[in-house]
Protein backbone atom coordinates (compact mmCIF):
# COMPACT_ATOMS: atom_id res chain seq x y z
CA UNK A 1 0.00 0.00 0.00
CA UNK A 2 2.68 2.29 0.72
CA UNK A 3 4.50 1.47 -2.29
CA UNK A 4 1.41 2.93 -3.97
CA UNK A 5 0.82 5.48 -2.28
CA UNK A 6 4.38 6.88 -3.57
CA UNK A 7 3.41 6.03 -7.05
CA UNK A 8 0.42 8.17 -6.91
CA UNK A 9 2.02 11.21 -4.92
CA UNK A 10 4.72 11.29 -7.53
CA UNK A 11 2.35 11.08 -10.55
CA UNK A 12 -0.10 13.03 -9.42
CA UNK A 13 2.91 15.78 -8.91
CA UNK A 14 4.08 15.07 -12.52
CA UNK A 15 0.72 16.22 -14.21
CA UNK A 16 1.73 19.87 -12.57
CA UNK A 17 4.87 19.49 -14.49
CA UNK A 18 3.26 18.99 -17.90
CA UNK A 19 1.57 21.25 -20.43
CA UNK A 20 -0.72 18.52 -21.41
CA UNK A 21 -2.31 18.26 -18.15
CA UNK A 22 -3.16 21.84 -18.12
CA UNK A 23 -4.26 22.51 -21.54
CA UNK A 24 -6.79 19.33 -21.10
CA UNK A 25 -7.37 20.85 -17.37
CA UNK A 26 -7.89 24.65 -19.12
CA UNK A 27 -10.13 23.27 -22.23
CA UNK A 28 -12.03 20.83 -20.09
CA UNK A 29 -13.19 24.02 -17.16
CA UNK A 30 -13.60 26.63 -20.70
CA UNK A 31 -15.79 24.23 -22.99
CA UNK A 32 -17.98 23.14 -19.82
CA UNK A 33 -18.90 27.00 -18.66
CA UNK A 34 -19.45 27.69 -21.94
CA UNK A 35 -21.86 24.82 -22.14
CA UNK A 36 -23.25 25.84 -18.34
CA UNK A 37 -24.08 29.19 -19.37
CA UNK A 38 -25.81 28.28 -22.94
CA UNK A 39 -27.82 25.16 -22.07
CA UNK A 40 -28.18 25.12 -18.53
CA UNK A 41 -28.48 27.89 -17.81
CA UNK A 42 -30.00 29.41 -20.95
CA UNK A 43 -32.43 32.08 -21.77
CA UNK A 44 -35.43 30.44 -20.49
CA UNK A 45 -36.93 30.11 -16.94
CA UNK A 46 -36.11 27.12 -15.13
CA UNK A 47 -36.03 26.08 -11.36
CA UNK A 48 -32.69 25.63 -10.15
CA UNK A 49 -32.77 21.62 -9.70
CA UNK A 50 -33.02 21.55 -13.44
CA UNK A 51 -29.77 24.08 -14.17
CA UNK A 52 -28.02 21.80 -12.26
CA UNK A 53 -29.35 18.41 -12.96
CA UNK A 54 -28.29 19.64 -16.99
CA UNK A 55 -25.22 21.22 -15.44
CA UNK A 56 -24.29 17.65 -14.34
CA UNK A 57 -25.83 15.74 -17.51
CA UNK A 58 -23.10 18.33 -20.24
CA UNK A 59 -20.38 17.55 -17.77
CA UNK A 60 -20.30 14.03 -17.46
CA UNK A 61 -19.26 13.87 -21.06
CA UNK A 62 -17.03 16.43 -20.55
CA UNK A 63 -15.22 14.53 -17.33
CA UNK A 64 -15.40 11.35 -19.10
CA UNK A 65 -12.81 13.05 -22.16
CA UNK A 66 -10.78 14.66 -20.06
CA UNK A 67 -10.55 11.20 -17.81
CA UNK A 68 -9.47 9.19 -21.21
CA UNK A 69 -7.25 11.97 -22.17
CA UNK A 70 -5.25 11.97 -18.54
CA UNK A 71 -5.06 8.47 -18.50
CA UNK A 72 -4.10 7.50 -21.60
CA UNK A 73 -0.55 8.82 -21.28
CA UNK A 74 -0.56 6.53 -17.97
CA UNK A 75 1.50 3.28 -19.30
CA UNK A 76 1.53 4.05 -22.67
CA UNK A 77 4.06 7.33 -22.43
CA UNK A 78 6.32 4.71 -19.77
CA UNK A 79 6.25 2.43 -22.91
CA UNK A 80 6.97 4.72 -25.70
CA UNK A 81 9.87 6.36 -24.06
CA UNK A 82 11.52 3.71 -22.82
CA UNK A 83 11.54 3.98 -19.60
CA UNK A 84 8.93 1.22 -18.39
CA UNK A 85 12.34 -1.04 -18.27
CA UNK A 86 12.74 0.91 -15.14
CA UNK A 87 9.59 -0.76 -13.52
CA UNK A 88 10.57 -4.43 -15.07
CA UNK A 89 13.53 -4.27 -12.80
CA UNK A 90 11.87 -2.76 -10.04
CA UNK A 91 10.56 -3.98 -6.69
CA UNK A 92 6.81 -2.74 -7.41
CA UNK A 93 4.03 -4.79 -8.48
CA UNK A 94 1.92 -4.38 -11.08
CA UNK A 95 -1.05 -3.91 -9.03
CA UNK A 96 0.53 -1.09 -7.02
CA UNK A 97 1.81 0.04 -10.09
CA UNK A 98 -1.81 0.43 -12.26
CA UNK A 99 -3.23 1.28 -9.07
CA UNK A 100 -1.07 3.92 -8.15
CA UNK A 101 -1.20 5.37 -11.64
CA UNK A 102 -5.06 5.36 -11.49
CA UNK A 103 -5.49 7.42 -8.03
CA UNK A 104 -2.87 9.88 -9.38
CA UNK A 105 -5.12 10.24 -12.59
CA UNK A 106 -8.20 10.24 -10.18
CA UNK A 107 -6.46 13.00 -7.88
CA UNK A 108 -5.88 15.45 -10.37
CA UNK A 109 -9.51 14.86 -11.98
CA UNK A 110 -11.20 15.69 -8.69
CA UNK A 111 -8.95 19.21 -8.67
CA UNK A 112 -10.11 20.22 -11.66
CA UNK A 113 -13.77 19.41 -10.57
CA UNK A 114 -13.24 21.49 -7.86
CA UNK A 115 -12.16 24.46 -9.44
CA UNK A 116 -15.64 23.77 -11.44
CA UNK A 117 -17.82 24.20 -8.08
CA UNK A 118 -17.59 28.24 -9.27
CA UNK A 119 -20.23 27.03 -11.87
CA UNK A 120 -23.21 25.59 -9.81
CA UNK A 121 -22.42 28.02 -6.99
CA UNK A 122 -23.73 30.77 -9.43
CA UNK A 123 -27.56 29.29 -9.30
CA UNK A 124 -27.42 30.59 -5.69
CA UNK A 125 -27.19 34.13 -6.91
CA UNK A 126 -30.62 33.92 -8.18
CA UNK A 127 -31.97 30.49 -6.67
CA UNK A 128 -31.30 27.75 -4.38
CA UNK A 129 -29.43 24.66 -4.17
CA UNK A 130 -29.77 21.64 -2.37
CA UNK A 131 -26.21 20.80 -0.81
CA UNK A 132 -27.47 16.79 -1.20
CA UNK A 133 -28.22 17.41 -4.45
CA UNK A 134 -24.63 19.24 -5.31
CA UNK A 135 -22.65 16.34 -3.89
CA UNK A 136 -24.91 13.57 -5.24
CA UNK A 137 -23.97 15.33 -8.95
CA UNK A 138 -20.32 15.24 -8.03
CA UNK A 139 -19.91 12.10 -6.72
CA UNK A 140 -21.63 10.90 -10.23
CA UNK A 141 -18.76 12.96 -11.87
CA UNK A 142 -16.17 11.41 -10.04
CA UNK A 143 -17.10 7.93 -10.69
CA UNK A 144 -18.67 8.44 -14.66
CA UNK A 145 -15.06 9.91 -14.90
CA UNK A 146 -13.06 7.00 -12.87
CA UNK A 147 -15.04 4.57 -14.94
CA UNK A 148 -13.79 6.74 -18.38
CA UNK A 149 -10.18 6.50 -16.89
CA UNK A 150 -9.92 3.29 -15.74
CA UNK A 151 -10.72 1.98 -19.43
CA UNK A 152 -8.78 4.36 -21.01
CA UNK A 153 -5.85 3.36 -18.55
CA UNK A 154 -6.04 -0.37 -20.11
CA UNK A 155 -6.38 0.58 -23.21
CA UNK A 156 -2.61 2.64 -22.14
CA UNK A 157 -1.31 -0.89 -20.53
CA UNK A 158 -1.67 -2.49 -23.67
CA UNK A 159 -0.94 -0.09 -26.68
CA UNK A 160 2.05 0.92 -28.38
CA UNK A 161 2.25 4.53 -27.84
CA UNK A 162 -0.24 7.20 -26.68
CA UNK A 163 -2.70 7.64 -29.80
CA UNK A 164 -3.51 4.56 -30.02
CA UNK A 165 -3.81 4.29 -26.36
CA UNK A 166 -6.99 7.41 -26.63
CA UNK A 167 -8.43 5.92 -29.77
CA UNK A 168 -9.00 2.93 -27.85
CA UNK A 169 -9.71 4.42 -24.66
CA UNK A 170 -12.51 6.26 -26.84
CA UNK A 171 -13.43 3.61 -28.84
CA UNK A 172 -14.18 1.40 -25.33
CA UNK A 173 -16.01 3.79 -23.44
CA UNK A 174 -17.99 4.98 -26.66
CA UNK A 175 -19.02 1.65 -27.03
CA UNK A 176 -20.24 1.51 -23.18
CA UNK A 177 -22.24 5.01 -23.44
CA UNK A 178 -24.16 3.54 -26.59
CA UNK A 179 -25.67 0.63 -24.92
CA UNK A 180 -28.30 1.99 -23.57
CA UNK A 181 -29.54 2.98 -27.03
CA UNK A 182 -29.06 -0.88 -28.10
CA UNK A 183 -30.76 -1.64 -25.38
CA UNK A 184 -34.31 0.05 -27.02
CA UNK A 185 -34.28 -2.02 -30.26
CA UNK A 186 -32.46 -5.38 -29.09
CA UNK A 187 -35.46 -7.92 -27.54
CA UNK A 188 -34.96 -9.58 -23.93
CA UNK A 189 -32.18 -10.72 -22.35
CA UNK A 190 -30.17 -8.17 -24.28
CA UNK A 191 -32.24 -5.53 -23.51
CA UNK A 192 -31.39 -6.07 -20.02
CA UNK A 193 -28.00 -6.55 -20.36
CA UNK A 194 -27.15 -3.92 -22.48
CA UNK A 195 -29.66 -1.48 -20.49
CA UNK A 196 -27.39 -2.85 -17.04
CA UNK A 197 -24.04 -2.30 -18.63
CA UNK A 198 -24.45 1.38 -20.20
CA UNK A 199 -22.34 3.77 -18.00
CA UNK A 200 -24.74 6.61 -18.33
CA UNK A 201 -28.51 6.45 -18.68
CA UNK A 202 -29.78 4.15 -16.33
CA UNK A 203 -27.37 4.49 -13.74
CA UNK A 204 -26.21 8.69 -13.96
CA UNK A 205 -29.39 10.01 -14.28
CA UNK A 206 -30.56 9.20 -10.71
CA UNK A 207 -27.66 10.75 -9.72
CA UNK A 208 -28.18 13.94 -11.39
CA UNK A 209 -31.49 14.24 -10.35
CA UNK A 210 -29.82 14.27 -6.37
CA UNK A 211 -30.99 10.72 -5.82
CA UNK A 212 -28.26 7.87 -4.60
CA UNK A 213 -28.89 4.85 -5.12
CA UNK A 214 -26.23 2.32 -3.75
CA UNK A 215 -26.37 -0.31 -6.37
CA UNK A 216 -25.33 2.43 -8.94
CA UNK A 217 -22.19 3.17 -6.85
CA UNK A 218 -21.77 -0.56 -6.49
CA UNK A 219 -22.17 -0.65 -10.49
CA UNK A 220 -19.24 2.20 -11.05
CA UNK A 221 -17.20 0.44 -8.76
CA UNK A 222 -16.89 -2.42 -10.12
CA UNK A 223 -16.49 -1.48 -13.31
CA UNK A 224 -13.58 0.66 -12.38
CA UNK A 225 -12.08 -2.12 -10.11
CA UNK A 226 -12.69 -4.63 -13.45
CA UNK A 227 -11.01 -2.47 -15.83
CA UNK A 228 -8.02 -2.27 -13.15
CA UNK A 229 -7.44 -5.85 -13.08
CA UNK A 230 -7.81 -6.18 -16.33
CA UNK A 231 -4.99 -3.97 -16.47
CA UNK A 232 -2.70 -5.68 -13.72
CA UNK A 233 -3.33 -8.99 -15.74
CA UNK A 234 -2.07 -7.43 -19.10
CA UNK A 235 0.76 -5.84 -17.76
CA UNK A 236 1.78 -9.29 -15.69
CA UNK A 237 1.39 -10.51 -19.16
CA UNK A 238 3.98 -8.12 -20.71
CA UNK A 239 6.11 -8.55 -17.72
CA UNK A 240 7.08 -12.23 -18.27
CA UNK A 241 7.01 -11.84 -22.27
CA UNK A 242 9.68 -8.92 -21.17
Amino acid sequence: MSKCFLIARREFGAFFTTWMAYIIGAATLFIDGLFFNSFAIGSGKKFSSEVLQDFFYFSSGFVMVAGILLAMRLLAEERQSGTIVLFYTSPVSERQLIYGKFFSALGFLVFLLILSLYMPAMIFINGKVSLGHLASGYLSLVLIGGTAMAISLFASTISPNQLMAGVLGALFTVTLLVFWMLSDVVSPPFKEIFSYLAIHNRHFTPFSQGIVHTKDIVFYLSMIVFFLECSVQALEARRWRG
